[in-house]
C-alpha cells in the first residue's frame, strides 16, 4: 500500500508563508511504508511564499482578492495523476487546507474560522475512490 502525502507535513517548506507544517505523528506512522510526497498548490503554479487563500462559495481566493480556483484545481488534477502514476490508494493530507482539508477548512472569512468542509483536491480525490485520512486521525 502506497500513501499520498502533504509535503508540509513532512517538514517541506511549500506552507503558503514558506513553512511547513511538520507533524511527527505522521513521520512515526509513515516509518516503515511507502509514500509520495505531494503539494497540490505547488502542482498547481502557485510559488511559495504565497498569499493565504481560503474556500468562498465555489472560488479560492486570496486573502488580497485574487482568484487561485484554476490553480487549485490543477493542482488537485496533478495530485490525482501523482497518485494513480504511483500506485497511491490512500492520502494523509492536511486538514483545514483550501487544498488539502479533508474534514474542515476554514470559512474564507481569513479569521481562522473553521467550518465542516473540504479542499479542492481532496475532493478530487476522494471522487477518485482515494481513502483520506488528516494528521488530526493519526492522533486518535
Amino acid at each position: 500500500m502506497r500513501y499520498l502525502v502533504s509535503s508540509c507535513l513532512l517538514g517541506v517548506n511549500c506552507k503558503y508563508d514558506g513553512g511547513n507544517n511538520y507533524h511527527q505523528a505522521v513521520v512515526d506512522f509513515l516509518k516503515d511504508k511507502d509514500y509520495v510526497p505531494v503539494c497540490p498548490e505547488q502542482l498547481g503554479g502557485l510559488s511559495t511564499p504565497r498569499e493565504p487563500s481560503e474556500i468562498i462559495g465555489d472560488q479560492v481566493v486570496t486573502q488580497g482578492g485574487g482568484r487561485v480556483t484554476e490553480a487549485f484545481e490543477r493542482g488537485g488534477e496533478e495530485t490525482l495523476k501523482l497518485a494513480r502514476l504511483s500506485g497511491c490508494t490512500r492520502g494523509i493530507l492536511k486538514e483545514n487546507s483550501p487544498s488539502c482539508g479533508v474534514t474542515t477548512r476554514y470559512d474564507g472569512t481569513f479569521s481562522h474560522q473553521k467550518i465542516p468542509g473540504q479542499g479542492i483536491t481532496a475532493r478530487i480525490l476522494r471522487e477518485a475512490g482515494l481513502d483520506l485520512c488528516s494528521e488530526m486521525d493519526l492522533l486518535e
